[in-house]
């Protein structure tokens, strides 16, 4: 019998089959040795992501057991429920709004540029090393205001966070050491906002209020603050880092559907989608059940962790015809790339809106390329996959 392992290396490198048996003969799957029940089934997920009551983010959206002290010590949005994260929801809305997003395109293709030029010269290089990573992670970190010289190494504190040893679901001591130093930059940072406010996201979120059901104003507490700017510095650089690079991994296996958004880049928009749904950068949200659940002929008990296969769902026959074939010009459902329901997103417009532009800026430049697939280097994650290397040349 197949065995859902997140921590395994193997199981990094093609989930699919697991997914497909689980999806077929355990739509809801008990693994006991690791204490956790799954659905994989797209129905079930998106039913799931929209009941938040049952199943809780309290408890954090990954297996591993987080110190109940760090959501009190670095509080994010992702790891807490209404009506808390309402509130911070609320609140951060009122700054990260879709205006201050589309204002940010002639950057980002600025941005896209310069990292592109020297790879087209070169004809090739490493697309990750020397552009994806490194994207994203200066359209988020110039968005907040982060001094040039801190990135990459809060980049390399981000990455080590989330890295995990094989087969075990304990976070590796280095790991919780880069989750300390990320939480001691971001107060830092914060700190200093509040000492000398700028022109910036961070300092408008420190000043955004939103009334309290008496009607008086509250602010957002420093603490608050740091715990979005963590979660946005993290998941907006590595989602995107991810995302592209199984794009570009994706569109060399295919290249009639790299030719099409070639011909017509009114067509990448739809192909991040499929990208997306394909190949998702996050793998799964955990969730906790507040409540006793039965569901396909199988009990799970009240405080059960639950993940939710994103992974899985997209590719459930049930949903989408032929789910394995990667398709740009697919009709998509309900997308599940950047999360649903209450926990879709805040950045997911951001991420898209790079997603295209790194992907009109690369199609100018490589009109025909290929990727040295025995040279591709995975990531080790418990719940992000994708590639930490992609070698490709253009032909």
């Amino acid at each position: 019998m197949p065995e859902l392992n997140p921590f395994s290396y193997a199981f990094h490198e093609d989930p699919y089959s697991t997914y497909r048996w689980l999806r077929d003969e355990r739509p809801v799957y008990h693994n006991e040795a690791l204490a956790f029940w799954a659905l994989s089934r797209y129905q079930d997920v998106v039913d799931a992501s929209r009941d938040w009551a049952t199943y809780s983010s309290a408890e954090g959206t990954t297996l591993e057991r987080l110190d109940p002290r760090v959501g009190e010590y670095l509080p994010m949005m992702i790891f807490l429920d209404p009506p808390r994260q309402t509130r911070l929801r609320t609140l951060v809305s009122k700054v990260f709004t879709p205006r201050r997003v589309a204002a940010l395109e002639p950057s980002i293709r600025e941005r896209a540029q310069h990292y592109l030029t020297p790879l087209a010269d070169a004809g090739g290089g490493d697309f990750v090393q020397q552009f994806s990573a490194l994207l994203p992670m200066d359209v988020i970190f110039t968005l907040l205001g982060v001094p040039s010289e801190d990135r990459n190494e809060l980049r390399t504190r981000m990455d080590e966070s989330l890295h995990r040893d094989p087969d075990s679901p304990a976070i590796p001591p280095s790991a919780i050491q880069a989750m300390a130093e990320q939480g001691r930059y971001w107060f830092q940072f914060v700190a200093e906002r509040r000492r000398r406010p700028q022109d910036d996201l961070v300092s408008h979120l420190i000043a955004a209020e939103v009334p309290a059901d008496d009607g008086t104003p509250t602010r957002l507490t420093d603490p608050e603050v740091a715990g979005f700017l963590n979660l946005l510095g993290g998941a907006g650089s590595e989602t995107v880092t991810k995302l592209l690079a199984n794009g570009i991994v994706l569109f060399a296996r295919h290249p009639d559907q790299y030719r099409a958004i070639f011909d017509d880049p009114e067509a990448i928009p739809a192909a991040v989608e499929e990208v997306l749904r394909h190949t998702s950068p996050s793998q799964y949200q955990g969730r906790v059940l507040t409540r006793d659940v039965r569901l396909h002929d199988t009990d799970m008990p009240q405080g059960a962790r639950v993940p939710l296969l994103t992974g899985s769902a997209t590719r459930d026959e049930r949903a989408f015809p032929d789910p394995d074939r990667f398709d740009i010009a697919r009709q998509q459902l309900v997308p599940l790339g950047f999360g649903y329901g209450v926990h879709s997103c805040l950045g997911a417009a951001l991420a898209r809106l790079e997603s295209r532009v790194a992907l009109e800026e690369f199609t100018a430049r490589f009109p025909r390329y290929v990727v040295d697939e025995s040279r591709l280097e995975r990531v080790h994650m418990s719940n992000v996959h994708g590639f930490s290397g992609v070698p490709f040349e253009r032909i």
